[in-house]
């Protein structure tokens, strides 16, 4: 948290006042661990872990396609090949495993796909002015509106709706934007989605932290700036 102040102060202080930090251009990009879709599939180097909901599809097979959550040891149960070991690997390690194990004797040149519909080893972090603050499971796709409800909503005591920040890791550099809740709430700023390891910061009203000076320093709401 505290090296987290120190960036962001580097960069409000780079910023200087509202309207003059170096944001990024375009829509809200996804972080280096998650494709666009925001599945963790594909050239995505996610790897699966325990409890991940998958989705398992052979083309031209229908009953072979299936629904499977990973247990604890990190294992699946499929039609046909039975266990399959696929905790620790990447979705691409998968599909090529389970086109080999069903082309021995089986089909012949399987088409396999691997969704990750829940990946409830990802985690996000809610901090600040929050009614729960922690770190949690994102379970399928998860947008800020639904992550500060996991964590309570926010606390209305204290919390500056306005000093909504999200901060996350995209083309190796810590990235974060800021958002208004209540434009979010009215449908005024897209609610963005979440990925794993993103970071909620709900600022306080009336603070004087970096967080404070970096959302001041930020020109337009939802726009993601390097720090």
């Amino acid at each position: 948290m505290v090296l987290l102040a120190l960036a962001l102060v580097a960069c409000a202080s780079s910023g200087g006042s509202r309207g003059q930090s170096q944001a990024v251009s375009g829509v809200l990009s996804a972080p280096d661990t998650t494709t666009a879709s925001g599945a963790y599939e594909g050239s995505s180097d996610y790897r699966i872990g325990a409890q991940d909901l998958l989705e398992i599809s052979v083309f031209g097979v229908q009953e072979l396609n299936k629904e499977v959550r990973v247990n604890s040891n990190g294992q699946i149960s499929l039609p046909l090949i039975g266990g399959v070991m696929a905790g620790g690997r990447t979705i691409p390690e998968l599909e090529s495993d389970l086109a080999g194990k069903y082309s021995n004797g089986y089909l012949q040149n399987p088409q396999v796909s691997v969704f990750v519909k829940e990946f409830t080893s990802q985690r996000i972090t809610l901090e600040g002015a929050v009614v729960k603050p922690g770190i949690y499971p994102l379970t399928g796709r998860t947008s800020l509106l639904q992550a500060i409800a996991l964590a309570g909503g926010v606390d209305d005591k204290i919390a500056d709706l306005g000093g909504i920040v999200v901060m996350r890791q995209v083309g190796g550099k810590r990235q974060a934007a800021v958002f208004d809740l209540r434009e979010v709430r009215r449908g005024v700023v897209e609610d963005p989605q979440l990925y794993g390891d993103d970071i909620i910061v709900v600022e306080q009203s009336g603070s004087k932290t970096a967080f404070r000076r970096f959302i001041e320093s930020m020109p337009v709401l939802g726009v993601f700036a390097w720090f």
